[in-house]
């Protein structure tokens, strides 16, 4: 428990303004996105390392755990605070240090939203390429904890790709910094890549080099129809073996198809049993080259195509794209969106196989399961709405995650591809990891020796 004298010492470090032990202000604090649960004792808003660093001390010395949040907007409960303690507001540290764009990098602060670190680039005629649903809120802290990535991953990769160095606060206040500014470098161990991922469990990131990429030239999207999910995932598995790697590759399934329409109805999707969209970008020639090889691989198994060249059409259907999560609780007004099971990743060619299981998992629970996602890298999020008042709906979605978390698992995938861990997926890491998760312990134990660190957490 934290004592009158602690908290006034902490107040002072960060001022009386950035502290809060208000009952209101911490319940506010108490989730994110997911159903986790965990009210701190008190919430903290640095405004500079050097301040994290002396809360961290007065945290080690009193073991107190420590729980760092972005925009709140993760889905597996990872900066809840589950064992109460201190919650680190890193929203206020949400600076562009510096852009470097000589060298093709930036500097920023953890709590720039990523939507915002963009517009900022634009100008420039640069963008920072993971793109999840969340950019208008998520913040590039967030990012770099989950390594998180999105839409674009397919061709661009995921966070960890352009993450050059990291400043980092150590679980007894130590600041650290790894890597630097060069594009690669070999010295040492790679603390950067396993600090990139760690979901705040090791230290606490503070300032980070970015890599960014020069926009486009051209970009055009193909709309793509199927009859069936299992037909849009053969393709997907051609266009991808055909050597064009799209800038983004998604699917929605019909279910979701309906949510949105339902959503909003000037969208106005085609019927279908899965839509997928592909996204090619590059020089003009590129792209040009790119488009027609992926309608002409979709010819036979699609029932429909067209492209989108013009900058309007295609952002209608990146907007209608991003609705998908938004949107799944429309179909059913007495349904909330649970999310459980909604994050899994199988390799490229387990992908038709994935969407029949999840069909068949949907039918043997009666329970509505509605797909989409970066089916190019082979993420999916599998969606599911349930009446949050009866006791047999929560049963049949918890059994139901269940199987689509060992299903992807048995397939050689994974149980989050994005999402993160947090305490929602921490069961399933010894049948993912096998003998790996003794190591990350024991990396855990030698970096936050005293576990403060976000406690109950990946499993460590």
């Amino acid at each position: 428990m934290l004592n009158v004298d602690l908290i006034e010492k902490m107040r002072n470090i960060v001022g009386k303004e950035n502290l809060s032990i208000s009952s209101c202000e911490l319940y506010c604090y108490s989730s994110d996105a997911s159903q986790i649960r965990g009210v701190p004792e008190v919430v903290i808003k640095p405004l500079s390392t050097a301040q994290v660093s002396e809360i961290i001390k007065i945290a080690y010395a009193h073991n107190i755990s420590v729980t760092a949040r972005g925009a709140g907007t993760g889905l597996s409960g990872g900066c809840v605070p589950l064992e109460g303690g201190i919650v680190l507001d890193m929203s206020a540290m949400n600076r562009i240090v510096e852009m470097d764009f000589d060298n093709l990098q930036v500097v920023v602060e953890p709590g720039i939203v990523q939507e915002k670190l963009n517009k900022a680039l634009e100008p420039y005629g640069f963008f920072f390429p993971p793109d999840p649903g969340s950019s208008a809120m998520c913040t590039l802290g967030g990012l770099i904890a989950n390594n998180g990535s999105g839409m674009r991953s397919v061709k661009y990769g995921t966070t960890r790709s352009y993450v050059l160095g990291l400043e980092v606060v150590m679980a007894d206040g130590k600041i650290v910094r790894t890597g630097s500014k060069t594009m690669k470098s070999v010295a040492g161990y790679s603390l950067t890549d396993l600090m990139v991922g760690s979901e705040g469990t090791l230290g606490i990131i503070t300032q980070a080099i970015i890599k960014v990429r020069a926009i486009p030239k051209d970009r055009s999207v193909i709309f793509a129809s199927f009859d069936n999910p299992e037909l849009a995932g053969k393709a997907v598995v051609k266009v991808l073996a055909s050597g064009i790697v799209p800038s983004a590759c998604e699917i929605l399934d019909s279910n979701i198809i309906r949510a949105i329409n339902t959503y909003d109805p000037k969208i106005g999707l085609p019927l279908a049993g899965a839509i997928l969209l592909f996204e090619v970008d590059g020089s003009e020639a590129e792209v040009k080259e790119g488009v027609n090889l992926i309608v002409k691989t979709c010819e036979g198994l699609a029932s429909g195509i067209r492209t989108a060249s013009d900058k309007k059409e295609r952002d209608e259907i990146w907007a209608a794209r991003r609705l998908a999560g938004a949107a799944i609780s429309r179909l059913d007004p007495m349904r909330t969106r649970v999310y459980v099971g909604e994050d899994v990743g199988v390799p490229i060619k387990e992908i038709p196989k994935m969407l029949c299981k999840v069909d068949e998992i949907s039918e043997e629970f009666n329970l509505p399961i509605m797909t989409y996602g970066h089916i190019g890298d082979g993420n999916l999020h599998t969606g599911m709405c349930i009446d949050m008042l009866s006791d047999e709906d929560w049963i049949k979605l918890n059994a139901a995650a269940d199987r689509i978390h060992r299903t992807a698992i048995a397939m050689g995938g994974t149980t989050t591809a994005e999402h993160g861990v947090g305490s929602a997926r921490s069961e399933y890491m010894r049948l993912e990891l096998g003998n790996a998760l003794d190591i990350m312990i024991a990396i855990k134990k030698a970096l936050d020796p005293k576990g403060i660190l976000n406690p109950g957490k990946m499993g460590v």
